[in-house]
């Protein structure tokens, strides 16, 4: 905490009254309701990721189950989330670091407008250091994921915020078949070792996972990434009711290779896997305690889990060198420091209604977050100067109502309705900058479904969403820090901002083994709100629209051999001038336009197994007018794999199989060298796709 900053009570307690009071005045008229339920005298449950017809609510949900997470090949843990048809993943830093994510037209950052859960807890933090919504997979354990369950499209009632563009859960089992002991190398000093294993302890099933993980990348400064990760679980089950309590560790620490200017490369200057400030890194922990309970009564199901999260990072950044200071050079450090806690509890019954089958669910959503936020100046890591502090408070409550009903044998409506309340309490550095906000929305959802006719399935999809927006600006009036423009009024940002989507679609199985989805969207949002983490500031950008298509493919040819193939486009534009005249053009920096996968994956070919995936980003604009695109990356990865016996088998990864020289990301921005004039110099900046990269692992099933 910086000296001369006094600490002042934040009206914890007021926020989370006010939120509240607006929860129970939604509430009570649905739990009353809920009160009298009338049951069907059946219940139909289905877990099949193959056929979903007649499941889901629209053509662009999927699950991946452990069996098709398990085939791919990463670079880093978030990859996996790559199962979503469209999505990229990919990283402009180092390892320790949150992922960027593309996805339907949408430069999603580190993670605003993608949702991101871990058996119910949100990876998404709100307020937070670097970014909006940042959300770090980082301490996922791939051995453990039982499916990655994903959603697209701001139509689902249960989803709250950071959820405009998807939502995706990610599932850990509660039991191991087999206990696992793996040891991994590989080049550039990878070393990997994993051990898990689950045993019955009295009527339950203890469930543990340990791990450790080493690498220096092929950077020219050795990033000497470490990370230490752990697991427990203990899981009871019986005929009507399922409980777990869940402990997760993690921690993370190293340098980072940062996006670097082209033409340092093209000029010599640096390799492309130089860095332009060797002292960038970051130090990461996640410690984490959660517990889920359902009960199934005859037609009904109560569904709660709690969680408390630890969360600290401090990053340490240098984008643009020496342009603001042409002495000590431009690297900050980011630093976040908070506790999360939320409750969610849901209750669904069936019954009838004028002889038509209908389902309802009622849901509330609480959080909290206490966060101790920091920008400051350093360089080498040492502490130069203090931009701002923070100390937030950031209380939640989210209520929603869905109703589904079978009007006809083929046609059905699934109609919800949510509605969320915040509070937003800032007590800063700088008084003026100090205060509290509130702010609430509600957003309609509604579904149409018809069929299926020939086992094709067609969907209607409209809804609201949103995301919120950094606290801090919420609250601002005064620009922080010591530099030129500091002290100068600063504009509030509207707390919650609004997005909306519609959609049609078909998802089809008529092809014996394949399953087709294609949907058309619309996406869109009242401000392209950007959090600018270099300057500590939140700056309100204009509103969007994405138009485009999405066409999947998952075909299991025989019951070793599948191929999933998929191919998606977006356009995206602000629909409105920008206020700064000097700003031309409607197109918008980052937004991705066409990406395709393809993927093949065999198995039970005897002792042989292995797969390839394929994925391609097209090019994108930089600047608004679109004079500057970023090129195209293509990324081919793969594994081949012989089991030795049914206890011990071993596995050959290879990751950019082409060796590419291609970016993982490109920006474009104004930097400066040394040498170079006071003003700096526009230019493309980019991260490199690592080089071919071995590495063999042996598995051994306890």
């Amino acid at each position: 905490m910086p000296t001369g900053f006094r600490q002042k009570r934040p009206k914890v307690t007021r926020c989370f009254l006010r939120v509240m009071v607006g929860l129970c005045s939604l509430m009570v008229p649905s739990l009353i309701y809920a009160g009298d339920v009338r049951t069907l005298d059946e219940v139909e449950v289905t877990d099949s990721a193959e056929n979903l017809t007649g499941v889901d609510d629209s053509a662009n949900e999927g699950e991946a189950p452990r069996r098709e997470v398990e085939t791919r090949t990463v670079y880093r843990p978030g990859e996996l989330l790559e199962v979503t048809p469209g999505l990229i993943v990919t990283q402009h830093s180092g390892e320790g670091k949150a992922n960027q994510y593309f996805l339907r037209g949408v430069n999603l950052d580190h993670g605003t407008d993608l949702r991101i859960t871990v058996d119910g807890m949100l990876v998404n933090e709100r307020t937070h250091a670097h970014g909006q919504g940042y959300a770090d997979v980082n301490f996922l354990i791939p051995e453990l994921i039982s499916s990655i369950q994903y959603k697209k499209g701001p139509y689902y009632a249960s989803e709250g915020d950071f959820s405009s563009v998807g939502a995706i859960n990610i599932n850990y089992v509660d039991i191991l078949e087999k206990g696992i002991a793996k040891v991994t190398v590989g080049q550039q000093g990878y070393q990997r070792g994993l051990f898990a294993d689950s045993i019955k302890l009295g009527k339950g099933n203890f469930l543990f996972g340990l791990e450790y993980m080493h690498n220096d990348g092929p950077w020219t400064t050795p990033e000497d990434f470490r990370k230490y990760n752990g697991v427990l679980r203990y899981t009871l089950v019986n005929a009507q009711d399922s409980f777990n309590v869940t402990a997760m560790a993690y921690h993370s620490e190293g340098k980072a290779t940062n996006q670097i200017a082209k033409r340092a490369v093209d000029n010599h200057l640096i390799s492309r896997f130089d860095s332009l400030d060797p002292s960038d890194g970051s130090n990461t922990s996640r410690y984490s305690l959660s517990g889920a309970w359902q009960h199934t009564w005859e037609n009904s199901v109560t569904k709660a889990n709690l969680y408390a999260i630890y969360n600290s990072l401090d990053l340490f950044s240098n984008f643009t060198y020496f342009l603001d200071d042409p002495v000590h050079g431009d690297q900050f450090e980011q630093s976040d420091n908070r506790v999360t806690t939320a409750l969610n509890v849901s209750h669904t019954w069936l019954t009838n209604w004028g002889g038509r089958r209908m389902e309802n669910t009622a849901g509330i959503q609480l959080q909290n977050d206490n966060i101790f936020v920091g920008l400051n100046k350093t360089q080498k890591r040492q502490l130069l100067s203090v931009v701002r502090f923070d100390h937030v408070v950031e209380s939640s409550g989210g209520v929603y109502f869905e109703n589904g009903i079978r009007w006809l044998d083929k046609f059905r409506t699934v109609a919800g309705v949510r509605t969320d309340f915040y509070c937003f309490h800032v007590n800063s550095d700088n008084p003026t900058n100090s205060g509290t906000a509130y702010d609430h929305i509600t957003n309609p959802k509604l579904s149409l479904i018809f069929g299926p006719w020939a086992k094709t399935e067609y969907f209607i999809n409209m809804g609201g969403g949103f995301h919120s927006n950094d606290a801090r600006g919420t609250t601002i009036t005064t620009v922080p820090g010591n530099g030129p423009d500091a002290n100068l009024p600063a504009q509030k940002v509207t707390p919650l901002v609004r997005s909306k989507g519609y959609e049609v679609g078909a998802r089809t199985t008529i092809i014996p083994g394949l399953r087709s989805s294609l949907t058309f969207y619309l996406l869109d949002f009242d401000s392209e709100l950007v959090f600018q983490g270099d300057a500590g500031t939140t700056s309100a950008g204009r509103p969007s629209r994405r138009l485009g298509f999405e066409f999947s493919n998952h075909y299991t040819l025989n019951p070793w051999l599948t191929i999933e193939a998929d191919i998606a486009y977006a356009r995206a534009r602000f629909t409105a001038p920008d206020p700064d005249p000097t700003v031309k053009g409607d197109y918008i920096p980052g937004a991705v336009e066409g990406v395709g996968s393809l993927s093949v994956a065999v198995d039970n070919l005897g002792p042989f197994f292995g797969s390839l995936q394929l994925r391609y980003l097209g090019p994108r604009p930089l600047i608004e007018d679109n004079s500057v695109r970023s090129s195209a990356t293509t990324l081919l990865n793969g594994r081949v794999g012989y089991k030795i016996t049914k206890k011990v088998l071993v596995m050959l990864e290879g990751i950019n199989l082409l060796n590419s020289q291609v970016s993982n990301i490109e920006y474009f921005y104004t930097s400066r060298l040394p040498g170079e004039p006071a003003g700096g110099v526009a230019d493309k900046h980019f991260h490199p796709i690592e080089p071919l990269t071995f590495r063999l692992s042996m598995m051994y099933y306890l």
